[in-house]
This record gives structure tokens, C-alpha cells and sequence, in this order.
């Protein structure tokens, strides 16, 4: 027993260093080779790590090719200003339809949340002689109640994020129509007794191009969402939950909780939408931006977030938003009716899913490799500690 307990003490000095000869703690040791790395491996990995690449790469070459076609009127001050102020609504509600879908779900109501939130602003303001500050602020609750009732039916009822929005879609819908009477609330009207209504809509001039208070106000939520979801807990546990939800609680995130508190931002961003959007149409319609649940949801898969969750950037919604203003001015300039912008804008999303799943299923294959090597290591250490135990 004492000669074997030799040898093995003998072969343990022999071992080689870990610092010297395995590397130094800066290098990453939980990473496996999985065969050849061709060339469409590394760029599956790189768009992988960069999700915003690919939407940065379409915007650039959607203006190139609009340019071509449409010639320099694409390019003129006015076009570039229009092509802005008809994202800015698309922009604000893809922002909340990011924060859903980082979590792997996914929100059919945020157009109906919006108008909701608008009309509660406009009736208490108009019809009911509300100051203006205290009906807006009513209406911003209103939007992280609406958002806080999608977040408790998927955590409580335990459904599916579509059927629930689905549900809630209609829903906060017939409240418009039941709270409006499906009557718009004229522009004239808003102007003379609640002119803030309409303060995102004021434009401002700036080297020849226009643009209204509105266009800041949604950079200012992009990159207000993106120090949240880069720099904070509560960014990292966004991810985690939409990445794997049973590994985010068997970490010690309260998921449910977090849930809610995501639908409950996205209501809140989705408010500050409807108060935007007055100012946008410069009245309170009903019936208005009801094409808002799809162009917010194509915007944020163009924009590279993942539809299955855990990976995509805030900033990336941005740029997918201005492909489809870009995509919709370009083939309106250049002619084309639009029914078949929709169907070029449909293409699009096709495209863009399939290079997520392209990427995805090379990850995913990497993942269950890596677990299964981590496995086989940590059983050959048990055995290793049984057979020295044994000896």
C-alpha cells in the first residue's frame, strides 16, 4: 500500500503545472475543439457573438441598393426626414417587443396596449377636463398595468405568451371601442385644450433635415434599454431567463418575478409610445397603428433577436426598424404598389428567421458537446478519487 501511494504521489509531481504548462486563468478552459473550423463555422460563431451585424449590414446595403434604384430623390433632406418620423412609433413599440422576446416570448397587444394608453390620456384631458400632466401620468400606469396582467397570466396560468397576448389583444381592444365609441378625438380639439399631447410632435430643423422631439425621445428609450440590459442585474437576468428559464431559478432568480417586471417596462415604454404618438397623428384615433403588433415584431427579428430567447441586442431593433422605413420608402419611391412592400418586407423576415436558426443550431450542437465532455471529465475525476480512496 505504501509503494503504490508512492507511485501515485510520483505521478502527481509529474503532473505538468497549470499556470506554466496548461495556461494562466485568463485563458478559457471550459471550451472544446469540435472538429475543423471552415470558414461558415467561423462566421456562424461571429454572428453568433454580433447578433447586430447582420441588420447593420442590411441597412447598408438597403440604402446602397434604394440609392441605385431610386436615384439621389432617396437621398433628399425630406425623404430621410419622413423615412425617421414614420419609425419613430415602430421604433418605440419593437423596443418593448425586444424585452419580451429576449425572454422567449413574444407580445401580440402592443398595439392595442398603445392605443389604449392613448385614449385614457386623451379622455381624461379632453372629456373629463383632467390637467394635462396628471392624465398623461394615468395613462403611463395604465401601460405597466396592461403590460403587469400579460406578465401575471404567463406566470400564474402558466400559458404560452402568445395565447395570453392574444387574448389580452382583443381584449384591450374592445376597451378602446367601449371607452371611444369608435370616435377620434379631433386634432383642433387637442391643440385648444391639451396642447402637451402633442409636444412630441414639434419639429425642430437641423441642417435641412426635420425632425420632431418624438425621433430623439425614442434614441433616448434605445439607449436607456440598452445600459439596462448591458450594465445591470436586471439586464443579465433578462437573458438568463430567456436563455434557460430552469437554470435562471435553480440560480436564484425569482423568474416569475422577473417576468412580470419585464412586461411590466415594456407597458411603461409602450405608454410613452401612445403619448408619442398623439403628437405623430395629431389626434386620438381608435383604429389607429393596428399594423403595430407585426411591424414591431419584424422590426426586432430583423433586427438579429432571437425569436427562442437569450440572445439579440436592444440596438438591433433600432436597425431593423429603419430597414423597414428604408424598405418602405425605397420601394414606394421606386414605384411598387404596396402590396408588394408588404411581400418584400415578408421575404425579409423569412430571411432573417432562417439565418437565426442557421446560427443557432451550430450553438446548440456546440452546447450539448460541451456538456457531454464536461460530464465525461467530472466522471473520470470521481472514478480517479474512488480508485485512491480504494488504495
Amino acid at each position: 500500500m505504501s509503494k503504490i501511494s508512492d507511485d501515485i504521489s510520483k505521478d502527481l509531481k509529474d503532473q505538468p503545472k497549470f499556470t506554466s504548462d496548461i495556461g494562466d486563468k485568463a485563458q478559457d478552459h471550459h471550451t472544446f475543439d469540435i472538429g475543423e473550423q471552415t470558414f461558415l463555422k467561423k462566421l456562424q460563431h461571429f454572428l453568433h457573438g454580433n447578433p447586430t451585424i447582420v441588420p447593420v449590414i442590411i441597412l447598408i446595403l438597403s440604402v446602397i441598393a434604394f440609392g441605385f434604384i431610386a436615384g439621389g430623390k432617396f437621398f433628399s433632406a425630406f425623404n430621410l426626414s419622413l423615412i425617421v418620423q414614420q419609425v419613430i412609433i415602430v421604433g418605440i413599440l419593437a423596443a418593448a417587443q425586444t424585452l419580451i422576446i429576449l425572454t422567449a416570448g413574444i407580445d401580440l397587444s402592443v398595439a392595442a396596449m398603445m392605443v389604449l394608453a392613448s385614449v385614457v390620456m386623451g379622455k381624461l384631458s379632453i372629456d373629463f377636463g383632467m390637467p394635462t400632466l396628471p392624465a398623461i401620468a394615468i395613462g403611463m400606469i395604465s401601460g405597466v398595468v396592461t403590460g403587469a396582467i400579460n406578465g401575471l397570466l404567463v406566470t400564474r396560468l402558466k400559458l404560452p405568451p402568445f395565447i395570453v397576448t392574444l387574448g389580452t389583444w382583443n381584449i384591450f381592444f374592445a376597451l378602446v371601442i367601449f371607452f371611444t365609441g369608435s370616435q377620434s378625438i379631433r386634432s383642433s380639439v387637442i391643440e385648444e385644450n391639451a396642447p402637451l399631447l402633442h409636444f412630441w410632435g414639434e419639429r425642430i430643423n437641423l441642417g435641412g433635415f426635420v425632425f420632431t422631439y418624438g425621433a430623439f425621445l425614442m434614441i433616448a428609450i434605445f439607449v436607456f434599454l440598452w445600459f439596462m440590459l448591458n450594465k445591470t442585474a436586471w439586464g443579465r437576468h433578462v437573458y438568463a431567463i430567456g436563455d434557460d428559464k430552469d437554470a435562471a431559478e435553480l440560480s436564484g432568480i425569482r423568474t416569475d418575478r422577473m417576468l412580470v417586471s419585464i412586461y411590466a417596462v415594456a407597458g411603461l415604454v409602450i405608454a410613452i409610445g401612445a403619448w408619442v404618438s398623439i403628437g405623430r397623428v395629431g389626434s386620438v384615433s381608435p383604429t389607429s397603428f393596428y399594423e403595430g403588433n407585426l411591424d414591431s415584431i419584424t422590426a426586432v427579428v430583423i433586427g438579429g433577436t432571437s425569436l427562442f430567447g437569450g440572445r439579440g441586442t436592444i440596438i438591433g431593433s433600432l436597425f431593423g426598424a429603419l430597414i423597414v422605413g428604408v424598405f418602405s420608402s425605397g420601394l414606394s419611391i421606386a414605384g411598387l404598389d404596396v402590396l408588394w412592400q408588404r411581400f418584400a418586407l415578408g421575404c425579409l423576415i423569412i430571411i432573417a428567421v432562417g439565418i437565426d436558426q442557421w446560427i443557432r443550431n451550430l450553438f446548440l450542437l456546440q452546447k450539448i458537446y460541451q456538456k457531454n465532455m464536461e460530464e465525461l471529465l467530472l466522471w473520470i475525476v470521481l472514478i480517479w478519487s474512488f480508485i485512491l480512496e480504494r488504495c
